[in-house]
């Protein structure tokens, strides 16, 4: 489900088309000397910021697709971990071998990245701040990756299940890394494409929200305060969101 944020940025956009209509309608009369308030201006600024709008519904997609393929990856992680300590447990590794493995094994267990949570929304809005679970992902891969270098120090370590041999840890922990880059590039590109977007509304002084406001101003002056046609346009609402 959007945020309130989410759907008062389509509002804005949806509300200067309606900006738009008006100023159609008004023909020849709707004449402005400032070039950024002339209608074709205007139109190219709703289909910029439409734009925009998409291309943050698409990132936002794609970033919480990869933070789903993540969870996926690391589901196993803390039970599969187990296994390799209890694994070594039937070599002839010594005490103190067995119980370096055990640390970083209890250091897996302890970290709170959640790998079994109900599997995120694809249009759910993705935080505004990278999440302190990524650090705690990264913190995963590196005891499995602590675990690993105390197994392949062992050399009666080589068990006969693939998923316990040291080439699939690495090639898990290959993958585990892969999945959580994407996630800090997926963020990154959905963080940009906001800023983007609230350029385009907001921030810039050719921006949605300010041009909106030149144009019923406009209105105003060439048909006066009282004029039915400023009473179309003066109702249109446009908010500005904390940025």
């Amino acid at each position: 489900m959007a945020s309130t944020s989410e759907v008062g940025h389509a509002k804005n956009v949806a509300n200067f088309q309606d900006l738009i209509e008006f100023v159609i309608g008004y023909g020849a009369t709707y004449n402005p000397s400032k070039n950024s308030l002339k209608l074709p201006q205007l139109i190219a600024l709703k289909d910029n910021a439409q734009s925009k709008l998409n291309d943050v519904i698409t990132k936002n997609t794609i970033y919480n697709n990869k933070v789903n393929e993540r969870m996926v990856a690391f589901g196993n992680l803390k039970s599969l971990s187990t296994r390799l300590v209890n694994a070594l447990q039937t070599t002839d590794a010594t005490n103190e071998t067995i119980n370096n493995a055990k640390t970083f094994n209890r250091k897996m267990q302890g970290k709170k990245a959640s790998t079994t949570q109900v599997p995120t929304d694809p249009n759910t809005p993705a935080p505004t701040t990278i999440s302190t679970s990524q650090q705690s992902y990264d913190q995963l891969i590196q005891h499995l990756a602590g675990l690993k270098s105390v197994l392949e120090t062992e050399p009666s370590y080589t068990p006969n299940e693939i998923e316990l041999q040291i080439a699939t840890i690495d090639s898990k922990i290959a993958d585990l890394s892969a999945k959580n880059t994407a996630v800090a590039t997926a963020y990154t590109n959905i963080s940009n494409s906001r800023i983007s977007r609230n350029e385009t509304l907001y921030t810039s002084e050719n921006g949605i929200y300010e041009t909106a406001s030149e144009v019923k101003k406009y209105i105003k002056s060439v048909f006066g305060a009282s004029s039915p046609q400023y009473n179309q346009v003066s109702g249109i609402k446009f908010s500005k969101p904390r940025l």
